[in-house]
């Protein structure tokens, strides 16, 4: 955390999270990644991190959600010493591989994200992958916001748990005082 105020990259305001939830809190992990040397130490403990849940059992593919994943997970994988690819959204909305990549069948897979609120986008990327006939076998993030409520569909790590408040737009006190909701991240919607 102390790297997030240090980069003014720990936000306080009215956000509209990617999960269509509210807070008065954001983490903007680009202004952290943006250093190459934080980001590969970063990188290099969440991969230990992983590492160390995992054993022996080798990872063959570390995949990201793009944008929000995408410098973290390629940090990750250098630091697992497997390949990185990332997803995309298509036009509709849905979770795909894009620009040539592929899965094999069976490959012991790795999902990383930059911000976990509700794991949405990572069951997403895990979705695609198990129908692509991979096996998703963890998950890690730079930060938990979901205090590590948030069900991944694998065992998870984070460099960080914390609880973050957030509401559902129509219960938002934020909103309710006249605050308009501003939404920084990588997606529009």
């Amino acid at each position: 955390m102390k790297l997030f105020e240090e980069a003014g990259a720990y936000l306080k305001g009215h956000f509209r999270l990617t999960s269509g939830l509210h807070s008065p809190e954001y983490l903007q992990c680009a202004l952290v990644l943006q250093h190459p040397a934080v980001a590969e130490r970063l990188g290099h403990a969440l991969g230990a991190a992983i590492g160390s849940k995992l054993g022996d059992n080798r990872v063959e593919l570390v995949v990201s959600p793009a944008m929000g994943g995408l410098i973290i997970g390629h940090e990750v994988a250098r630091a697992l010493g497997t390949p990185h690819i990332f997803t995309e959204r298509d036009p509709s909305g849905k979770m795909t591989l894009r620009r040539g990549f592929q899965v094999t069948p069976g490959a012991r897979t790795v999902v990383i994200e930059d911000v976990v609120t509700t794991g949405g986008s990572t069951r997403e990327v895990m979705d695609l992958l198990k129908s692509l006939g991979a096996e998703p076998v963890a998950a890690g993030c730079i930060i938990d916001r979901s205090g590590g409520h948030a069900d991944l569909g694998a065992p998870k790590s984070a460099l960080v748990t914390m609880r973050v408040t957030a509401y559902d737009p129509s219960e938002c006190p934020l909103c309710a005082a006249g605050s308009v909701a501003v939404k920084p991240g990588s997606r529009a919607n």
